[in-house]
């Protein structure tokens, strides 16, 4: 794996992505000169949106769950209902936080769903869900970015989530495809000729944490970001592999 010379650049002139839209066709009519091996980084955000993977919150009735757990957590019920929906297990909850484990296995405040950067219709109130299954989103949008373009590009969809014991939030891999998630260095020496025993670099994510520098927090609008320059000769891995199984879950 090599970065020498990598750069990263912003998509300019992205509309704002409703549901039923092609995002393959926005995206590569948005591309800049590109090339073989580059990998888009693309905001979970408008994935979702594209996919229509939004809740009307005024749809939502919630169970008695949820309402135990808005009391404790002084969350609306009706989000806490959608949040459980889209988890498998409730890890903690406290005023003002909830944390799960999502459905796909990440753990995460409020089981990723958002309502910042999501336009309602009137009288409505909708918050944004995570793709149904976020490998198979890269997948497909890197098939259409294939056909238009003519070339095998790396996906990257990404989100912000916290980090335990550390403050703010960082771009992470959710999707991947065309490239590997996760890099197995064991058995490689380092600079001293010692071998590596347990290192794995979460590639993926290093790729998402950088394009999240220019994507930005707030109204900066640029979901996507292209990366160039990077070579990698590892296979490709889903994001799936960067997960830990719940059998090493070193923190029960």
């Amino acid at each position: 794996m090599k970065a020498a010379g990598i750069s990263f650049s912003a998509l300019q002139g992205i509309a704002d992505v409703k549901s039923g839209d092609d995002l393959a066709a926005l995206l590569a009519a948005a591309m800049p000169s590109a090339a073989n091996g580059d990998v888009l980084v693309v905001a979970q955000k408008i994935v979702s949106k594209a996919e229509g993977s939004s809740v009307n919150l005024n749809t939502v009735s919630p169970s008695a769950r949820a309402l135990e757990l808005a009391a404790i957590t002084g969350k609306d019920p009706r989000l806490v209902e959608v949040v459980l929906s889209e988890s498998s297990e409730v890890l903690r909850a406290k005023p003002d936080v909830l944390i799960v484990r999502h459905r796909l296995g990440y753990v995460v405040a409020n089981a990723g769903i958002d309502r910042s950067n999501v336009r309602s219709p009137a009288g409505e109130e909708h918050v944004l869900l995570l793709p149904r299954d976020a490998d198979a989103s890269a997948a497909a949008l890197r098939a259409g970015l294939q056909q238009r373009l003519g070339l095998e590009l790396g996906i990257v969809i990404s989100d912000s989530f916290g980090r335990p014991w550390r403050n703010g939030v960082v771009n992470v891999a959710l999707g991947v495809a065309g490239l590997p998630a996760l890099v197995d260095c064991r058995g490689e020496l380092d600079l001293y000729g010692r071998k590596l025993e347990v290192t794995q670099v979460a590639l993926a994510d290093a790729l998402a944490a950088a394009a999240g520098l220019l994507m930005g927090e707030g109204a900066e609008g640029q979901p996507a970001v292209l990366a160039q320059g990077l070579i990698w000769t590892a296979p490709a891995r889903p994001a799936q592999a960067l997960l830990r199984p719940l059998a090493e879950d070193l923190f029960r």
